[in-house]
């Protein structure tokens, strides 16, 4: 019991994920599609209600482990970034649809529909989630966070993303 313990308080002193859930991957094998999730702080956000700038692409030979799964990056730079955080660069909910887990499952998220709100990287699976996402950030926001401690624990989802298909990452 005493071992036990000490594991625990070892895990919540130091913030490492106890129990966390698989990183969305779709067929590219890489988190966020291959996209350089780094590169997203550099975009100017849009307006809600108007169209994100596209994601920026990852390379294949300049990569990262974290979370059981592999992230690609536009430059070595970036790379090393995340490396520093990667808790603060991957996309909220192991990178599934926020609006998804805010009704309570887990779908894939399309690095193409994106939001950054306090600080976190959100992603969305269609351009009509979005919609119904933006209606209430915040709202949607306090239900997913609701519903993620009890859906994490489950298997990523293995759909595919609808009407996507990834450019990323490019390969040199």
């Amino acid at each position: 019991m005493k071992r036990f313990a000490l594991a625990a308080v070892a895990a919540l002193s130091f913030g490492l994920p106890a129990f966390a859930g698989e990183q969305f991957v779709d067929d590219t094998g890489f988190a966020v599609s291959g996209y350089d999730v780094v590169a997203y702080r550099s975009l100017a956000q849009a307006p809600v209600g108007q169209a994100q700038p596209a994601a920026v692409p990852g390379k294949a030979d300049i990569t990262a482990e974290y979370n059981g799964a592999t992230f690609a990056f536009a430059t070595e730079a970036n790379r090393d970034t995340f490396l520093e955080n990667p808790a603060y660069f991957a996309p909220a909910y192991d990178g599934h649809c926020a609006y998804g887990v805010s009704k309570g499952g887990k779908v894939p998220g399309n690095p193409n529909l994106w939001r950054i709100v306090d600080d976190k990287l959100y992603l969305n699976i269609t351009k009509n989630v979005v919609g119904f996402w933006e209606e209430d950030i915040p709202g949607n926001i306090t239900l997913a966070e609701g519903n993620w401690p009890d859906i994490d624990p489950n298997p990523a989802s293995t759909n595919p993303i609808p009407n996507f298909s990834s450019s990323a990452p490019a390969q040199d």
